[in-house]
């Protein structure tokens, strides 16, 4: 049973970026003692034979009657698990204009050894002028063991493979393969970086256009500190092995907090892959922290990169805060020169000096800028910005994407021209554009024309694949207009896509897009569909997903306020999953976190294993999410606890009304703030619910806002954008009161449903002590209470799953 929940847990822990809330119930349904106060409530499956096992040897709190039922879920995991899973891809195309080649990262989960593997599959693209297309697979993967990041050069004739140190002794090795052989080997001792920023915010890697230079993000090397033993100070030079040394080394530096909080300060350097000499870019000062760093077009400033501030835009309160899924932290594009440039190159200023490049900031006056990206000939520089969510305090809303004139001279002297090209929508009109919500963008996003950016985006439950003209403003959405599938860009090639498409009852499927210019609508697309290089899912699998089926359901807000913008007064959505007998099965509620984020329709093998055994899916999209425009989003903060609450009711009781469900036995599941609704739920609405589960969930931000990495997040949350103001470290007694009212705890009293809890102990975002005490106090007054606290984990308990 160890390995059993051991694989379940790394599974469904890395499902998806926010930690999937179904894993939750995944744990309720698999504990050892769930099933006595779970399973009985809510599932409509017989129990298997108590006969069939003795009881010795079993965990405390199960019976001889969960055996078999434990290992036919445990098969039936399996099955789900090995699907592989579509990361990256990338484009080469050749002379021929009917002929190209792609590259495709491929991961697949180890359920028994608690880790995922990665492997590359590389494909020939055949083209015909009837707009048909075949793909020759590769015969067999090839696995990319130890392997942190893969960075095809722009030509796709060179391949850079980053292996982190694994230890602190250990380099860090930069592999550079050319087509049959290994051309260089970078090895990068901890005196000069640490590891390679590979993914989040800061990873950037970046070749430049010749091919010779690679710039990227690593951790700073060490700073020195003071160190003491027995004697009194540590003479320099000696090794620490020498002393019986105190490791408490000097003064705390701050840490952008969850997952970050071992990692130094992210810094830039410029490798050539030659000489295999690394370099630093000087000048940067150690209150930036540099990341997405890429080459401009011929120019004294070569690199263009983002920076975030330690201040954070808080001027009472200086330091760092968490950064992970909070768009929220001011950042601006500058721009530098390269190190191995001549220092005759350089340009002359009174601050580069000695060792010192030049800095610019080219984004001074917006308070928000990422994800740079140069046109084609060198005349834009295009970028997103979260402005909105910098400028309300919300962690995350909608986009903007803007662009700056290039000077032709490449002289940064004055200002430099920055202009919209996709403004932030507020109130978007029914079944129109609801603004960009871009969680990333290509290396190369363009088609052709130079001026065509094709990207992801959310749009409302969905995830669609837009096209942008930055020279005109012109939105476009690429994928299918009638279809709830979600889809993705993975990579162009030259005015085509690939894409992979899914839903929640479809597995993940690739797809080549043509433009069809054949047809008086602009910006139609014909999408065939690749041959696979993935084996069918078993016979079973396939059976479970075919029986199911999904619908985006529209919930009209219930008595909206006069006071709300029309924007938070249309409909949210709901993504509800049946099987043939939905209205006698149990159902379970599922809530993402943030709040400020979206649970899509794209396929979930976490929800994939629930729906398989049995349960209907209520996927509520409430309000506060992203998707819907700005207003809708910024209606939340200022009335978490009530508002989203609400609308979790209300999408539950039009789905009771219209007979899809039996309203007797609804579970509830969620992690995060998705956790602060379960337990919010479970208080105000005590009789709706029969089993509810939450991971790290925010139950008390009277107790939180002292010890999680985002205290912003507690006032701007409970205040609205007053919050941004009045945020301070020493918050008064009438605000912690408050913060108490605005909680799932202070409801305590009449919570009666029976719930389990899974903890990470080494959570920052919302530490171990807020679920803790929530369930002690649950059982404290006789609640039937489940608690599991994972000592290693963090806040997506996600601890040992290796991508």
């Amino acid at each position: 049973m160890v390995a059993i929940c051991s694989g379940i847990r790394a599974a469904y822990a890395s499902s998806c970026p926010v930690a999937s809330a179904a894993n939750l119930f995944l744990w309720a349904s698999s504990s050892a003692r769930a099933p006595t106060f779970l399973r009985r409530r809510v599932s409509r499956r017989p129990k298997a034979m108590a006969s069939a096992h003795p009881s010795q040897g079993l965990p405390s709190g199960m019976d001889p009657s969960m055996v078999d039922e434990y290992a036919s879920q445990s098969k039936l995991l399996q099955e789900f698990v090995k699907i592989p899973s579509i990361g990256k891809a990338w484009v080469f195309t050749s002379k021929d204009e009917n002929a190209s080649r792609a590259m495709v990262s491929v991961s697949q989960s180890d359920l028994l050894a608690n880790k995922k593997r990665s492997f590359l599959l590389n494909t020939h693209i055949s083209k015909s002028s009837s707009k048909s297309v075949s793909f020759q697979w590769s015969p067999f993967p090839v696995e990319m063991s130890g392997v942190s990041a893969v960075v095809p050069s722009p030509s796709g004739k060179k391949l850079l493979l980053v292996r982190n140190a694994e230890d602190d002794d250990s380099p860090t090795k930069l592999e550079i393969w050319g087509p049959c052989q290994l051309e260089n080997e970078i090895h990068v001792a901890r005196s000069v970086h640490g590891s390679l920023y590979a993914d989040g915010w800061f990873e950037g890697i970046s070749w430049n256009q010749e091919e010779t230079l690679i710039a990227y993000v690593a951790e700073e090397p060490p700073q020195p500190k003071p160190e003491f033993n027995d004697s009194g100070y540590k003479k320099e030079g000696s090794s620490q092995k020498d002393f019986r040394s105190w490791k408490g080394q000097g003064d705390i530096e701050d840490s952008w907090g969850e997952t970050y909080s071992n990692k130094r300060i992210p810094a830039l350097f410029v490798a050539n892959i030659s000489s295999g000499e690394v370099r630093a870019l000087k000048g940067i000062p150690r209150s930036l922290s540099a990341g997405q760093v890429i080459w401009a077009p011929s120019s004294s400033y070569s690199l263009v990169f983002v920076a975030w501030s330690d201040d954070n835009g808080f001027q009472e309160t200086p330091r760092k805060l968490g950064i992970k899924y909070c768009y929220n932290r001011p950042c601006a594009l500058y721009a530098a020169a390269d190190p191995f440039k001549e220092e005759a190159d350089k340009p002359s200023t009174d601050s580069n000096k000695g060792d010192t490049a030049a800095l610019v900031k080219l984004t001074a006056d917006l308070s928000s800028a990422f994800f740079p990206r140069f046109s084609p000939d060198g005349k834009y520089l295009v970028f997103i910005s979260a402005k909105s969510a910098v400028d309300s305090g919300a962690h995350n809303a909608t986009n903007s994407m803007h662009k700056i004139d290039w000077p032709t001279d490449g002289k940064l002297e004055g200002s430099l021209s920055v202009s919209d090209v996709v403004p932030t929508v507020m109130s978007p009109q029914d079944g129109c554009f609801p603004g960009m919500y871009c969680s990333g963008l290509l290396r190369f996003p363009w088609l052709s024309d130079g001026r065509t950016m094709i990207l992801s985006s959310a749009w409302g439950s969905k995830e669609v694949i837009l096209s942008i003209n930055v020279a005109s403003g012109e939105v476009s959405r690429v994928s299918p207009q009638d279809s709830d599938y979600s889809w993705n860009v993975l990579a162009l090639d030259n005015n085509n896509i690939l894409a992979v498409s899914s839903s929640l009852v479809t597995l993940p499927q690739m797809y080549y897009g043509f433009e069809d210019s054949h047809t008086d609508k602009p910006c139609q697309w014909d999408w065939q569909e690749i041959s696979s290089p993935f084996p069918k899912p078993s016979d079973k699998v396939s059976s479970l997903l075919a029986d199911h089926k999904f619908s985006v359901i529209k919930i009209p807000v219930s008595n909206p306020s006069d006071k709300l913008p029309d924007g938070a007064k249309l409909p949210f959505e709901a993504i509800f999953v049946s099987g043939k007998d939905s209205a006698s099965s149990p159902t379970i509620v599922v809530l993402h976190g943030g709040p400020h984020s979206v649970y899509p329709s794209s396929y979930s093998r976490s929800l994939a294993f629930l729906y398989a055994q049995g349960y209907n899916l209520l996927v509520v999209n409430y309000r506060g999410s992203l998707g819907f425009g700005e207003e809708a989003l910024q209606s939340l903060p200022g009335n978490i606890g009530s508002q989203d609450v609400n609308d979790v009711l209300t999408a539950l009781d039009f789905v009771k009304k219209r007979g899809l469900i039996d309203a007797s036995r609804v579970a509830v599941v969620g992690g995060s703030h998705g956790g602060f609704l379960t337990t919010h739920l479970i208080g105000q609405a005590p009789e709706t619910f029969v089993a509810a589960a939450a991971r790290n969930p925010v139950c008390n931000l009277q107790l939180m806002v002292g010890t999680t990495d985002i205290p912003d997040w507690c006032f701007l949350e409970v205040y609205g954008k007053e919050g941004k103001n009045c945020f301070t470290e020493s918050p008064l007694a009438d605000t912690l009161t408050q913060f108490y009212q605005k909680s799932p705890i202070s409801h305590i009293s009449k919570v009666k449903t029976p719930t389990l809890f899974l903890l990470g102990a080494k959570d920052l975002r919302v530490p171990v002590s807020n679920g803790l005490q929530y369930a002690r106090a649950l059982k404290e007054r006789g609640v039937d209470t489940k608690i599991i606290v994972f000592p290693e984990d963090i806040h997506g308990l996600d601890k040992f799953v290796q991508t």
